[in-house]
């Protein structure tokens, strides 16, 4: 897999993807829907900002309407909600032995395959800490594990490639046999995050509140249960986070994983989720059903409940439609639920 690089979507994961390659010496261009943000970048104006680096780079830059040409190699990094409409708008550029790499948080790959074709997907873990925070500005708040891997396991020259390239971005890239290990290991970890995104509580706050460690592990649960009715083995290690703890339901183990899940959020440059962020202070629709929806429906086909997640989903929608506020007691109507389950 060589270069160029196309970056689609320009925002929080991708603008930081982009601007690091760009920086490396790589030829990136950038696609994205926000007018300003494209002139931001064509300008040079695209400025990564805060504890792990402070720069500014640019490149060429387009909306999804002016680009054109084929590219072997596309890194997607919208919403998850927003995954359907990019990958079908993408797909005409996509070069016939290229690959789109799910560099998005959610079991997005399951949507990408669907329309590109498996081989052409490639699956992608990250979990680095970045907010977008108007047009040519994002911050890069803290460093995160980024994992590559097939879809169906098998090693390949083109991920070999990719983790090659991905190193000039995070030098601790992994390659993994198992990416829905990872997958499915951060839709129980980011679950959590959700959950904070309820309360104007730090992600610290809320995971190493006594209060909801009852309900966290509960939510927790939910979803590896149906990670490991699909025959996934949820992977960890990131965070803080272990989700053997949680699927054992080692009282011990799990404490240690709240604790050091919480350490990993204490004092971080980055306090509040980026759903909180979209919440609060953006004002906009979340992917928060998006990322939960692949889940839930895996779990109806296995004739599981999920009453924890669909009720997240459930009050995440009432704050994004103003029926309800951000605050605690959000946090407790979730954990009522949890307490029946």
């Amino acid at each position: 897999m060589a270069e160029p690089v196309l970056i689609w979507g320009a925002g929080a994961i991708g603008g930081t993807i982009g601007a690091f390659l760009r920086r490396a010496g790589h030829e990136v261009t950038f696609v994205d829907i926000v007018p300003e943000h494209v002139a931001a970048i064509r300008q040079g104006r695209l400025r990564i900002e805060g504890p792990v680096a402070e720069f500014s780079t640019g490149g060429p830059a387009f909306l999804p309407a002016e680009l054109s040409g084929r590219h072997p190699l596309i890194l997607l990094a919208v919403k998850a909600h927003h995954t359907e409409a990019a990958t079908r708008a993408l797909k005409p550029h996509l070069a016939e032995d290229g690959a789109v790499v799910s560099c998005q948080n959610g079991l997005n790959e399951l949507v990408i395959q669907d329309i590109v074709g498996c081989e052409r997907t490639i699956g992608c873990f990250v979990n680095f800490y970045a907010d977008y925070l108007e047009p040519g500005r994002i911050h890069y708040a803290k460093r995160g594990a980024v994992v590559v891997g097939e879809l169906d396991g098998r090693q390949s020259q083109r991920l070999a490639a990719l983790q090659r390239l991905l190193r000039d971005f995070e030098p601790d890239t992994l390659l993994s046999d198992n990416i829905f290990g990872y997958l499915w290991g951060k839709a129980g970890y980011g679950a959590i995050l959700k959950a904070s995104a309820l309360t104007n509580d730090t992600m610290a706050e809320f995971i190493g509140n006594p209060h909801r460690q009852r309900m966290i592990t509960a939510l927790v649960r939910e979803i590896l249960a149906v990670a490991e009715a699909e025959g996934v083995a949820p992977l960890g290690g990131f965070a803080g986070f272990e989700p053997g703890a949680f699927m054992s339901g080692n009282a011990g183990a799990i404490a240690a994983s709240l604790d050091a899940m919480e350490k990993f959020n204490r004092d971080s440059p980055k306090p509040r989720s980026g759903i909180w962020r979209d919440l609060a202070v953006r004002k906009r629709t979340t992917d928060v059903a998006a990322q939960l929806n692949p889940v839930r429906t895996a779990a109806r086909r296995h004739g599981l409940r999920t009453p924890i997640a669909d009720r997240l989903v459930a009050l995440i929608t009432d704050i994004e439609q103003g029926r309800a506020t951000i605050g605690p007691a959000l946090a407790d109507d979730l954990a009522t639920v949890a307490e029946r389950r």
